[in-house]
């Protein structure tokens, strides 16, 4: 019958069997049986029925074992322990197991309807949440998808045509012009990060940002970062110095999400770093871990702030960052990528001294090169 809802009797005595199933179906419920937990876990995998009623005394295979096995199978299946030898203790121990609820025998035909019909309206419960919970991520993938076509391509669009203006091959314009367009063209170039470090986080939750693993050396990759950010470091008279130890091992990763690790954090660097300032790229070799250290001389973090500082649109307001732009998701996007890599990223500050961001990536082992 479509709609019919399931129980299953796991029980080594017969009359327990046959007395559950002609309370049960009596309510309409389609009712199976079996008289040993491994007949019972068969029965679960073939038929996956919506509540399962759990025998604790049975030879063989206990009703404990049954529970887990059952909760392996499929979690969504809601367990209740039947048992002639209720303690305190089993039922403790069963709820940890994943059991739902708890009947003692003897128990009365009401009980045991009272019992079935609470255990599948929380099993109802849970599978509308589960639903909810996949209808609500579909609803944020087609909205990151909207928010990828029908908004980063027009405000690119804009944004070149402003480039064009500013390079007056539109006509001249005066001072004041030139002014008000390029802070216009600033701002399309914030929201346009924003689209970019949001669309790259929907990828990181999807499993598909990192995902074209090499063989790589880092050095190159570290240089092209440096080359991309060297405009902004040279508008901040801000120095950037190497020092890259000898032979640096080989790692296993993404090309264009370790750079744009790179470059997220040399810009942080930059736009943190006080005029004049400095920042020292360091990459070495530390317990079977290729480290690549960025120090710089600026602002730093305080204490407070420290364990914020890679949560998704965290930004800390001082008055030192007051007019300092960004998205809140620079670090988030370095913390998961790196971690898609199987590394870390380490943070060491100080308050107007300066920062030290670490990040951690597994060299390639000699036996898979």
């Amino acid at each position: 019958m479509p709609g019919q809802r399931t129980i299953l009797v796991i029980d080594d005595e017969e009359v327990i069997r046959e007395s559950c199933r002609k309370v049960l179906s009596k309510e309409g419920y389609a009712v199976d049986a079996a008289n040993d937990g491994p007949s019972g876990l068969r029965i679960v995998r073939d038929v996956r029925p919506d509540l399962a009623l759990v025998d604790l005394k049975m030879p063989g295979m206990d009703g404990m074992e049954v529970l887990e096995k059952i909760k392996e199978i499929d979690e969504s299946i809601v367990t209740v322990v039947i048992t002639g030898y209720a303690t305190i203790e089993a039922a403790v121990e069963a709820i940890k197991r994943g059991a739902y609820d708890f009947l003692p025998k003897p128990f009365t035909p009401d009980e045991l309807r009272l019992i079935v019909k609470r255990g599948l309206e929380v099993r109802r419960l849970a599978l509308e949440s589960v639903a909810l919970r996949e209808e609500k991520e579909k609803m944020r993938r087609n909205f990151v998808t909207m928010v990828s076509h029908e908004l980063k391509a027009p405000l690119a669009a804009v944004q070149q045509y402003f480039e064009v203006l500013l390079g007056g091959m539109a006509g001249e314009m005066s001072v004041e012009q030139k002014n008000i367009v390029q802070r216009v063209s600033e701002r399309i170039s914030g929201l346009l990060k924003l689209i970019n470090d949001w669309l790259d986080m929907s990828r990181i939750e999807a499993g598909t940002l990192a995902r074209k693993f090499e063989s790589l050396e880092i050095v190159p990759i570290l240089r092209r970062s440096m080359e991309s950010v060297q405009p902004l470091a040279k508008k901040k008279n801000i120095r950037l110095s190497t020092a890259f130890g000898n032979a640096l091992p080989e790692i296993q990763g993404d090309k264009e999400t370790l750079e744009e690790v790179f470059t997220n954090l040399l810009m942080n660097g930059i736009q943190y770093n006080r005029e004049n300032g400095t920042i020292e790229i360091e990459a070495g070799e530390e317990n079977g871990y290729l480290v690549v250290r960025f120090t710089d001389t600026g602002i730093g973090i305080s204490d407070e702030h420290r364990p914020l500082i890679f949560d998704e649109f965290f930004r800390v307001k001082t008055k030192d960052t007051e007019g300092i732009s960004g998205t809140g998701l620079g670090l988030a996007i370095v913390k998961r990528i790196v971690e898609a890599h199987s590394g870390h990223v380490e943070v060491i500050s100080e308050l107007g001294k300066g920062s030290t961001f670490s990040v951690y990536l597994p060299r390639v082992r000699s036996d898979h090169r």
